[in-house]
């Protein structure tokens, strides 16, 4: 094990990280959502900084599309394979990042081989499972409650996520925020094109264009103006049939997408189910106003001076416009990675704190 203070904290040593560092995660590249923008983020600093980041990820196995959501790809593994990689990289600390499969496998390693691990908690999987299946949350609740179990460390990006954690008995939990890349999202983005001649207030959706995200909730709203989605995903082709008024621009990257932040007057969140929504802190970085409803995630995140939470979203737009482009942008701004990176670094579970897991820990039946 080989642990030194490579993190940087204004000029000085205050903590030993681990040096090497595996990230084990079913969602990657080429996959464009919240979680593996974190990751890639995450990981690209941490190497900046004189860490190895070692990755596991899908694209390094056999993978399938993923039933109803076929541009995820689930990896296929032999059994052991995982583990065996794990045990060649030899890495000094471990993060188990999701729950899917390769998330299964290397927890599995760990707990054989009595090796400390962390986990994150990125998606609301019992309300999201509920949706597709039709089942009750309290269900999935039961796999949750078993697979993050075990962990040393369950990492989390808001308050409110820590309480529903908690409520489920799960305790061990380590603040892990967000951040925004300051120096492509910011208020002076060129807008795209295609926003010229739209009837304003334009209310910009960015993301994932699936049921899980609610869209409906925002395209169906009666507020005046132009609905505009930027992004992809399994229910566009319904939702474009469904509301031909709303404008789907597909995916945008980088600086283009940041002209669609710019260039919006209020960005519309309307997922009940994200555990955070990084796309919420990039609008406001743009100076957008947020409109969501008052959930956790958008709860955690927006104040009366940068948006507007209701459970009628209609009116959540229509206060967030009152809001101070200005006040959104310099409270944007404070959300940085680099802090988050740091946070990230502080919960990983060292090689000693296996005695502090029950015997049991893991080897439990779902309760």
């Amino acid at each position: 094990m080989n642990w030194f203070a490579g993190v940087p904290l204004d000029g000085c040593d205050a903590q030993p990280y681990p040096e090497h560092i595996a990230i084990v995660t079913d969602a990657w590249l080429p996959q464009v959502n919240g979680v593996v923008r974190t990751l890639t983020t995450t990981a690209t600093i941490l190497e900046s900084w004189g860490h190895r980041v070692s990755v596991i990820s899908p694209d390094q196995f056999l993978a399938v599309p993923c039933p109803t959501y076929p541009e995820i790809r689930v990896a296929l593994s032999w059994p052991g394979h995982v583990s065996r990689r794990i045990a060649m990289l030899a890495p000094d600390a471990i993060h188990i990042a999701t729950e899917g499969p390769l998330g299964l496998a290397a927890r599995r390693h760990c707990l054989r081989h009595d090796v400390p691990f962390s986990t994150a908690y990125h998606t609301q999987f019992p309300d999201y499972l509920a949706q597709r299946t039709g089942l009750p949350a309290r269900y999935f609740w039961r796999y949750i409650r078993w697979f993050h179990g075990p962990a040393q460390r369950i990492m989390v990006a808001t308050e409110s996520i820590r309480e529903q954690l908690r409520a489920q008995g799960l305790t061990q939990l380590h603040h892990w925020s967000r951040g925004v890349d300051l120096d492509c999202f910011t208020p002076d983005a060129p807008p795209p094109s295609e926003f010229a001649d739209l009837p304003r207030p334009i209310q910009l959706y960015v993301g994932r264009v699936a049921i899980e995200k609610n869209l409906e909730a925002f395209l169906g709203g009666t507020y005046p103006g132009s609905k505009v989605v930027v992004g992809d995903g399994p229910a566009r082709a319904d939702l474009e049939q469904k509301f031909p008024a709303a404008h789907f621009l597909g995916k945008r990257h980088s600086r283009a997408l940041a002209g669609c932040y710019a260039g919006a007057d209020v960005f519309v969140f309307p997922s009940r189910s994200d555990t955070f929504g990084l796309v919420m802190v990039e609008a406001l970085a743009c100076g957008t106003p947020v409109a969501a409803y008052p959930v956790a995630g958008p709860a955690d995140i927006v104040t009366d001076a940068v948006g507007a939470l209701s459970d009628n979203l209609d009116r959540a737009i229509a206060a967030a416009l009152f809001s101070s482009r200005a006040d959104c942008a310099r409270y944007g701004a404070e959300f940085s990675w680099d802090v988050a990176t740091r946070q990230f670094a502080s919960g990983l579970a060292a090689m000693d704190e296996i005695a502090s897991v029950p015997e049991s820990a893991g080897l439990m039946a779902f309760s």
